[in-house]
């Protein structure tokens, strides 16, 4: 059994539009491979342990688990392991650290989903909660659109915002504002992502800031259940991961995320739509990923065996 550390994974120098390609791969597998609604409980308040298990398709021969765990005073709150098994004699292949691969997958399916429903012309990309998921994003949005400019208006919050232009300070394809107020960050904006891990309202209360034609990538779900009344459309990673949702029956239009992929079902009609997307995280990724990981450090004899 290989011990895989996040120092190992990125020692691979994985480019974010591999990510990219690897989120629509597996979207492609969705209904081949067995996906089990993920499974969350609660030791205290908000903070959770959630199983999320994906058998991938039989030519594949793996099978894997993630646990990812929220722990308020830990640092950092959210953490992520994952064990590869191979699924043709239940042999335990690795155990992975999974917090480079959850924050890139989810940055990818988040970039994805801003190139499925995103409107034809977008000037402005707001985002607000700026930590690793929103990095990972925009990492992927400049990978794997190598000939865009991005406008890119974030929401202060301490210093996260200012720490997020010195990060990405020396690319010469995005332009950053920072703003404090909701009304100018949705103002004029093309696409909103939202990587708040924790809402406890909503996050935008004046239902007339979200424009005609927008589409709000909610990445973490939270914050935005107005948004489920009255947007044109709703669409979903996994129907059995939104089901529960209070608002669910209300959706005026809903569908998977991969039937649109796939060309079974359509989009984005207009540039007049306002799309909701949420991507609550498919294991599916993640052990897809960890395939690939495996495989790959395999292959090179890297990581620590038992």
């Amino acid at each position: 059994m290989m011990i895989i550390s996040t120092k190992e994974i990125e020692s691979l120098g994985i480019s974010p539009k591999t990510c990219v390609e690897w989120v629509i791969r597996s979207f492609m597998m969705k209904d081949t491979a067995q996906l089990p609604a993920k499974m969350p409980v609660h030791p205290v308040g908000n903070d959770f342990f959630t199983t999320m298990p994906c058998l991938l398709p039989s030519d594949m021969k793996r099978f894997g688990v993630k646990v990812v765990s929220r722990i308020l005073g830990r640092e950092p709150a959210l953490k992520s392991d994952l064990l590869l098994y191979d699924s043709s004699n239940g042999d335990l292949l690795a155990l992975l650290s999974a917090d480079w691969i959850t924050s890139m997958r989810t940055g990818a399916t988040a970039a994805l989903a801003i190139k499925t429903f995103r409107r034809s012309k977008v000037s402005k990309y707001s985002f607000i909660g700026l930590g690793a998921t929103a990095k990972a994003t925009v990492k992927c949005l400049l990978d794997y659109f190598p000939n865009e400019y991005f406008n890119i208006c974030l929401f202060r919050y301490k210093e996260q915002a200012e720490q997020f232009v010195l990060y990405f300070g020396k690319n010469n394809r995005v332009s950053f504002s920072i703003v404090d107020t909701m009304e100018d960050l949705l103002k004029d904006a093309g696409v909103l992502v939202s990587c708040v891990t924790e809402a406890h309202e909503l996050l935008v209360k004046d239902n007339s800031l979200f424009e005609p034609g927008i589409l709000v990538v909610p990445v973490h779900t939270r914050g935005f259940q107005n948004c489920d009344l009255f947007f044109d459309k709703v669409y979903a990673d996994d129907t059995d991961h939104v089901k529960g949702f209070r608002y669910f029956s209300a959706f005026h239009h809903f569908d998977e995320i991969s039937n649109v992929i796939a060309q079974k079902s359509v989009g984005r009609e207009n540039d007049f739509e306002r799309i909701l997307s949420y991507n609550v995280g498919l294991g599916l990724h993640d052990v897809y990923f960890a395939s690939h990981v495996y495989d790959m450090l395999n292959t090179d004899s890297i990581g620590k065996c038992l």
